[in-house]
């Protein structure tokens, strides 16, 4: 059997749109029934809401996608880096944080802006709505929902 493709989604604090981002993605494979080929989770540069739900817009915008949001926040790690095959980053923060805390080229690889999967011409970022109303997390799902389709792409069909 082939080694299952693992994917990790990072943000900030692992509340909003990684958590988003893994959710959508793991629903996307789910229904395209290419589940079983996938190791998919999300995690954090910082520490900041370890062991909590994603906030709590996060998941009722998911929710009313058919998508429930049940992972509990966590900080990346060094074995992380060396575990998963793609690093999808939200923001040019994160990515620059998370290509910092190694110089091996082969992990550096694998870290990518997960916007630049979004279907139209846009900056490759999904930008955090934390501070933001109910409409900006709607925007995040939008764009996290279509790169996922985007990613799921790239790698080409998979059967």
């Amino acid at each position: 059997m082939k080694e299952k493709i693992k994917v990790l989604f990072i943000c900030l604090g692992n509340i909003c749109r990684s958590p988003a981002a893994e959710g959508a993605f793991k629903n996307l494979v789910k229904q395209r029934k290419l589940d079983h080929l996938f190791e998919i989770d999300s995690c954090g540069t910082s520490g900041y809401h370890d062991g909590e739900l994603a906030d709590p817009r996060t998941r009722k915008v998911a929710e009313t996608r058919g998508i429930r949001l049940t992972h509990l926040s966590r900080k990346l790690t060094k074995s992380d880096l060396i575990h998963f095959d793609y690093l999808l980053v939200m923001d040019e923060n994160n990515f620059h944080e998370v290509r910092s805390l190694t110089n091996e080229s082969k992990i550096q690889d694998k870290i990518l802006l997960f916007g630049k999967f979004r279907s139209d011409a846009g900056a490759p970022i999904v930008p955090d709505p934390y501070y933001k109303n109910e409409t900006a997390f709607e925007k995040v799902q939008d764009l996290v929902e279509d790169c996922s389709l985007g990613f799921l792409n790239f790698l080409g069909e998979i059967e």
